[in-house]
């Protein structure tokens, strides 16, 4: 090919060529870059996510003080009070988790759509991987506001003291 090419232009080396290798060489470092920035990206929105969660939270326990005096005076054990805000934190975060993948699985669709020539669809264990990550990321950031409420002392936190 390369001599066929340097017959048809007099000799001169005025192209360059390519094997498909190389290119699916370099389609695949821009490829696995993107996937690290997106990763960035991702590891980021997460970590907004997970302090949204736990503001969220500590105003929940803050507004539930003279509930959790109650409850904590009525015999509830610390155990108790942490499960109950740990798995409003989880639920808090599964429902975001379900929320932002099936905006995701509707983007894909939308772009399955229009561009049809690319295979493009929903990796299901990466949305299993999300979802994961956004329930420990709900038990992470939820465990400090849960452990607040669950070491109120009942006379305190009846009378409103934060």
């Amino acid at each position: 090919m390369r001599q066929i090419l340097l017959d048809r232009h007099d000799g001169l080396e005025d192209f360059t060529m390519i094997t498909q290798d190389a290119m699916l060489a370099t389609f695949g470092g821009i490829i696995d870059a993107l996937t690290v920035a997106l990763a960035g990206i991702a590891a980021i929105s997460l970590a907004v996510a997970g302090i949204g969660i736990m503001n969220v939270m500590l105003v929940s326990v803050s507004e539930r003080t003279a509930e959790v005096g109650l409850v904590k005076a009525l015999g509830a054990k610390r155990g108790q009070i942490l499960s109950v805000f740990m798995v409003e934190a989880v639920l808090l975060s599964a429902f975001g988790a379900v929320v932002g993948c099936l905006i995701g699985i509707a983007v894909i669709a939308l772009g399955a759509g229009i561009w049809q020539q690319f295979p493009i669809k929903p990796s299901v264990p990466w949305i299993v991987t999300v979802i994961a990550l956004a329930l420990v990321a709900g038990a992470s950031f939820g465990l400090m506001p849960a452990r607040r409420a669950a070491r109120l002392q009942p006379t305190e936190a009846l009378r409103g003291k934060r």
